[in-house]
């Protein structure tokens, strides 16, 4: 009896080939220059089957990011040693030389991009990234104040913005480099402000 093709499994060779495509674009050409007709020629597939998943090109960019950082993570948890200052140091030099590379660079600006000017991808991105990955870090924070590394009534939401709001500042506005000393600081100031009293 002849085997008849798994379309499930086609069509997941499809939509992978549609993200590598759209990421590989993305970092090649930059944004501004990728097309969904582009994005269709690289994957080998019509126009159509991307309409079909996405409804614009940034929705199918925000999905090619996702997945890679799923891929990259291997799960939301930070890493918990017992020791907050260690800990906080690692993710954020981890984070500094993730906004530095060119071939994550490239994709996450892309987001940004379309974030600004279209608010249904920003309740995806809120839903589906930010508010998952801002959990696991408060997650974390929470371990630190029951050890009492970090005061207990400190406002986890306006903390996480502490630490990471300059990060992100220097690197929209390109103001300098982004370096894990440059990361150690960012901790070092935080945990000074963020420690009991």
């Amino acid at each position: 009896m002849p085997k008849h093709p798994d379309p499930s499994r086609r069509s997941e060779r499809s939509r992978q080939a549609i993200l590598d495509a759209a990421r590989e674009l993305v970092s090649e050409v930059g944004y501004g220059k990728v097309s969904i007709e582009a994005i269709a020629a690289r994957a080998g597939v019509g126009k159509q089957t991307i309409y079909r998943w996405w409804r614009s090109k940034g929705a199918v960019i925000f999905d090619a990011f996702l997945a890679l950082s799923e891929a990259e993570e291997g799960g939301m948890a930070l890493p918990d040693t017992g020791d907050i200052e260690a800990d906080l140091k690692l993710v954020m030099r981890a984070t500094v030389a993730e906004f530095a590379d060119p071939a994550f660079e490239g994709p996450i600006r892309a987001l940004n991009t379309e974030i600004i000017n279209d608010p249904d991808l920003a309740a995806q991105y809120r839903e589906r990234l930010a508010t998952p990955v801002d959990e696991a870090k408060k997650a974390r924070l929470r371990s630190a104040q029951r050890a009492g590394q970090l005061a207990a009534d400190l406002d986890l939401g306006l903390a996480l913005e502490l630490l990471y709001a300059p990060l992100f500042q220097r690197w929209l506005h390109r103001s300098g480099p982004l370096t894990p000393e440059y990361a150690d600081a960012l901790v070092d100031l935080f945990l000074k402000a963020a420690r009991p009293a």
